[in-house]
């Protein structure tokens, strides 16, 4: 849930820059107001990817900052030496390079992956995984992370969200050129109302891309070990008490909109499907 939350929350601050900058090139000549179709779909298409190839690249110094997650460079205990030992072991299994592993502070069973490359990537716990899960359980997750690296599910989406991206600015550039006054304010508004609109897209693609990492989880570890470690959630969600109500570990579920911008699927399709297995 963290890393596309984060992924989807940068790229927004990038295109609400990007669209500023648009309308200062516009402003200044260098892109004509009145340019062809196809030049402003290049154009648009040159801002979009720019913006979700820079959200990507940002993504892992935007996870560390806004977790406070600290990069283990040397294990200083029997838990940090584990945990460097099971991504090691994964990551060789998986066939990728060794990834950054790190740990913050949170009360929340959570993980996540990210990273530009599948060769240099950061994969995260929270201490309240390392507390409140067993290890084969912790390692499923673990795996279920390194699954999304192998499959470089970040450059899958970030490549969805260019696409996205460019309709984005060209749809809102159009509709905008169709008023009078206020051009600007208009493009800004539906710029901002589309981005939305793609996140959700995204965040479609993103739960289709969580069934596999299970699947690959699954087969790293063990299915009954990633079964396992996701009735742990469900069973904590289940259990307000315990954790609080913000727990969104592998993402939960929600009504309406909230369902549409879900990046996991529900917990319960999920153990379904790992037991068919």
């Amino acid at each position: 849930m963290l890393r596309i939350a984060l992924f989807i929350a940068t790229n927004l601050a990038v295109l609400f820059v990007a669209a500023i900058a648009m309308a200062v090139l516009t402003a200044l000549g260098i892109i004509p107001p009145d340019a062809p179709y196809i030049q402003m779909l290049i154009w648009c298409a040159i801002f979009g990817f720019g913006g979700a190839f820079i959200s990507l690249a940002m993504s892992k110094w935007v996870a560390k900052t806004s977790t406070r997650a600290r990069v283990i460079e040397s294990p200083s205990n029997e838990i940090e030496r584990w945990l460097i030992e099971t991504v090691q072991r994964q990551a060789k299994e998986a066939g990728i390079g060794m990834p950054e592993v790190a740990v913050y502070d949170s009360p929340d069973p959570n993980a996540f992956a990210t990273g530009m490359f599948r060769n240099n990537a950061l994969v995260a716990v929270s201490t309240g995984l390392l507390r409140l899960m067993s290890r084969e359980e912790a390692e499923a997750v673990l795996a279920h992370e390194v699954t999304h690296v192998a499959n470089g599910d970040m450059v899958t989406l970030t490549l969805i969200q260019g696409v996205l991206n460019t309709f984005v600015f060209f749809l809102a550039r159009i509709i905008a050129s169709q008023f009078e006054r206020g051009r600007f304010m208009i493009y800004i508004a539906l710029q901002m109302l589309f981005g939305v609109a793609a996140s959700m897209i995204v965040a479609w693609f993103s739960r289709r891309r969580e069934f596999r990492a299970d699947a690959g989880g699954a087969k790293l570890q063990s299915p009954q070990a990633m079964a396992s470690a996701l009735n742990r959630l469900r069973a904590m969600r289940d259990a307000p008490s315990q954790l609080p109500d913000n727990m969104t570990a592998f993402g939960i579920r929600g009504e309406g909109m909230l369902k549409l911008m879900a990046t996991h699927p529900p917990l319960e399709e999920r153990i379904a499907r790992l037991q068919a297995l």
